[in-house]
């Protein structure tokens, strides 16, 4: 399993991950920092650099939308990166909050997540090092909680 930035191509295999519309996804990708974990075997070439620094997709990038693993979308605002949504098994969780956990720690910021209540996601958030900081928002009518992550605090990072 590898990680890359997320591209257009990859709003249809998010978009079924999350069951929003694939328009919405797509605007997700373009709004905030959209990480992807694909599968090793997808046939993908390494994503390319151009010049400036940036990286984006090779032209003939076209996963297979069963090879996209998960992701993580996260955004920076007041000081603090923000995991705005992810999705994905625990492995593949673990290897995405690694994107923004290592922007926050190299910009000195913490990291907050909005977490649905779900043994599996709060264990595999908990282990990384996040800690319950209170309920969140509803969403879709489930019941959230939010995490926080403070490198400054956590002398693990």
């Amino acid at each position: 399993m590898r990680v890359r930035d997320a591209v257009e191509a990859d709003a249809t295999a998010l978009a079924s991950m999350t069951g929003r519309p694939s328009g919405v996804v797509r605007d997700m990708i373009h709004d905030r920092s959209v990480r992807v974990a694909v599968t090793d075997e997808s046939g993908q070439t390494e994503a390319a650099d151009d010049g400036g620094g940036e990286t984006e997709a090779a032209d003939d990038d076209e996963t297979p939308a069963d090879s996209v693993e998960g992701f993580v979308a996260f955004d920076v605002r007041d000081g603090t990166v923000h995991v705005t949504n992810f999705e994905g098994g625990p492995e593949g969780i673990r290897r995405l909050f690694e994107e923004p956990v290592g922007f926050a720690v190299r910009e000195g910021m913490a990291v907050e997540a909005v977490v649905p209540v779900d043994a599996t996601a709060t264990a595999t958030v908990e282990a990384i090092g996040f800690e319950a900081v209170g309920s969140g928002p509803r969403i879709d009518g489930a019941s959230t909680t939010r995490y926080r992550f403070d490198p400054g605090e956590n002398g693990d990072e």
